[in-house]
């Protein structure tokens, strides 16, 4: 752990900004049997010498980010290399004093999960401890406490804590949220909606099984840790987690200040919860029908004698297909649907294959499917682009699976005088960030690869090198597959945004954007 970026507060204390990472590994992939691995400081360290830690250092001036220094530090003191890890906690960062060695630390707390060899990981084998440790431990996180006996660093619990926050729930309450957060990151076929339903059920059940004989200041605050960890379980629909969890959030802290017993005031918080969740169905109602309002006035209009909309589309969502439907079944016209298949996962079949099963002769439906690199003959011709969003930027950019940018751009070529309608909840809106703010997704690269066997000669050998492995006859070759399942489209492109409140400006946009910015920092901020 340098010093070099330390700096004195007027009242003389050293100011060190410090990355704390714990290293956690989960027996048969179940989260509920979370180890924590500890690492014991050596007698060459400076401070807190035999102390039992997480993997520590300063944050550099030549960090980009606190994150980029956690994985500096796990390399340098462990060995292990970004593909035998994986980020699944950002905890709450704080500060505190130590005044025995006269610092202000502020604590920027990780949690990493240890990939295993099957997964392209080295697991534990791979760890090699440095100078500044003389061993390591793995403890059950909820063993881990703050007394001389234990001999962890100051503040160990506090640390610990904020990327595990089911230390504080109980047992059933925290099983119910790891269950919740391990869902929340590896759904990778339910749209944003449904994730913000599972965020409102998790926060909602673990609150039913938390010992709340008496609701006060810590019981709110645990909570809040809580929903915290929901909101940063899957970034790429953060979005619509937050609005969800920001809303539960705000019945909770209505409820909890009224003069009722403890058990009147959960009996309360389950039935607004459950109705939140009631009120999430009916989004897709009200946006079919702002749909169909939006192709009357700004589609058919100017149409002329044509009785063909055409339209071009990909991914599969609940939210576009109903749409689709109501749009054919109200509208009197045939609609002439082309959709990409939108690889890897195939989203656009998945749609295609959902319209095709309904069965009834009010709609007139054809559709088309087109690979995605022929982009640009799928939108020859074509009437209007709708694309659904994973998530709204304060200025109206669009984040949605990844093609759509391309589809776009060969819209604007082929046929431009076609539109672009964005189909969105509005809380899909994020809080106020630049783009660049916004952490792209990767996924799996066995997701593209699994495609290729068969078909591409080597492709077998392409995972096993990608994934971090090697080969005989060919190690220190490079092979990157990249899976990335998002992309932005820019405001400038989109000319709707329909929406269960109806067609938004993107002054609504960056209104709501920034009442969610307020709602989160007023839940979080002083956490």
């Amino acid at each position: 752990m340098s010093s070099s970026d330390a700096t004195k507060s007027k009242d003389g204390l050293k100011k060190r900004s410090v990355a704390g990472s714990f290293l956690f590994k989960f027996p048969h992939g179940d989260e509920r049997k979370a180890q924590a691995a500890l690492f014991k400081r050596s007698g060459k360290v400076s401070t807190y010498q035999h102390k039992f830690a997480p993997i520590s250092g300063s944050v550099e001036k030549y960090d980009v980010t606190p994150l980029a220094t956690a994985l500096r530090e796990i390399n340098e003191e462990t060995g292990l290399t970004p593909s035998s890890i994986e980020l699944f906690r950002v905890g709450k960062p704080y500060s505190f004093v130590d005044e025995s060695i006269g610092r202000e630390w502020t604590i920027n707390p990780f949690g990493f999960r240890l990939k295993e060899k099957s997964e392209g990981g080295r697991g534990e084998e791979g760890i090699t401890i440095d100078w500044e440790h003389e061993g390591f431990e793995w403890f059950n996180p909820l063993d881990v406490n703050g007394s001389d006996e234990f001999g962890g660093v100051p503040k160990l619990v506090n640390s610990l804590r904020r990327v595990w926050p089911e230390y504080d729930l109980g047992q059933r309450a925290a099983e119910v949220l790891t269950s919740g957060l391990q869902q929340l990151r590896d759904d990778h076929e339910s749209g944003a909606r449904q994730l913000g339903d599972l965020a409102i059920s998790t926060l909602r059940n673990l609150i039913v099984e938390m010992d709340s004989d008496v609701i006060d200041d810590d019981w709110w605050a645990n909570i809040r840790m809580a929903a915290w960890h929901i909101c940063q379980a899957r970034e790429s629909m953060g979005a619509a987690i937050i609005s969800a969890t920001v809303k539960a959030l705000d019945r909770i802290e209505n409820i909890i200040t009224q003069d009722v017993p403890p058990q009147e005031k959960i009996r309360m918080i389950v039935d607004a919860l459950e109705n939140q969740l009631i009120q999430h169905k009916s989004t897709t109602d009200r946006i079919r029908d702002a749909f169909v309002d939006y192709l009357r006035q700004h589609v058919i209009q100017s149409m002329g004698s044509k009785e063909i909309i055409s339209i071009l589309t990909l991914s599969s969502s609940s939210t576009i297909s109903a749409c689709l439907l109501q749009a054919a079944d109200r509208l009197g016209v045939s609609i002439d649907l082309r959709i990409l298949e939108s690889r890897p996962l195939y989203e656009g079949v998945t749609l295609a294959s959902k319209l095709l099963v309904v069965e009834t002769n009010s709609i007139d439906l054809n559709v088309t499917l087109y690979t995605d690199a022929s982009s640009a003959l799928a939108a020859d011709g074509i009437d209007i682009v709708v694309l659904g969003a994973d998530r709204i930027s304060t200025l109206g950019d669009v984040s949605n699976k990844i093609g759509s940018l391309p589809a776009i751009l060969c819209q604007r070529h082929v046929a431009p005088n076609a539109k672009v309608v964005v189909l969105s909840e509005t809380e899909k809106i994020a809080r106020p960030d630049l783009i660049k703010d916004h952490l792209v997704e990767e996924n799996s690269s066995a997701e593209l690869v699994r495609t290729w066997k068969g078909i591409v000669k080597g492709a077998d050998l392409i995972e096993k090198i990608s994934s971090g492995g090697e080969h005989d006859g060919v190690r220190g070759k490079k092979v990157r597959v990249r899976n990335l399942y998002f992309e932005w489209i820019p405001a400038i492109f989109v000319h709707a945004y329909v929406t269960d409140e109806g067609l938004l400006s993107v002054e609504n946009i960056t209104e709501r954007s920034n009442w969610i910015g307020k709602e989160t920092d007023r839940f979080f901020k002083q956490l």
